[in-house]
């Protein structure tokens, strides 16, 4: 069984997030990814995009929606993602969010004009 150690998690940066990543192919991990996600206070995704799996989200610390029209949601909180549905993530917060964030692994991104990103990096 592979143990990740958490200093050695690998992080990507975008504006305003950083993914740790978990649970991978890469790995030890051949069909599921996880993750842990930061976001900054304030944080509004700048778009949304869609993914070809459900998406599980578990609030360990502050509060997030999905979109914009989604209620928040709080520590101890899971948001199921289902496949196909837009996600633009926010933290309304005065505080970092830091969410658990599991999907099957080999999904394909694609943003909101149809643009197909793939597996990121955190998930490979």
């Amino acid at each position: 069984m592979p143990v990740i150690p958490a200093a050695q998690a690998a992080t990507f940066e975008l504006p305003g997030i950083t993914f740790t990543a978990l649970a991978a192919p890469s790995r030890g991990s051949e069909q599921l990814c996880a993750w842990l996600l930061t976001l900054e206070p304030g944080l509004e995704s700048p778009e949304p995009h869609t993914l070809d799996a459900d998406e599980v989200f578990l609030v360990v610390e502050g509060r997030i929606r999905t979109r914009p029209d989604a209620p928040e949601a709080r520590a101890g909180d899971v948001v199921v993602v289902p496949a196909g549905e837009p996600i633009q993530v926010a933290n309304p917060g005065s505080t970092p969010a830091r969410v658990h964030v599991a999907i099957r692994a080999g999904f394909t991104a694609t943003t909101a004009d149809g643009t197909v990103v793939g597996t990121p990096p955190w998930a490979l």
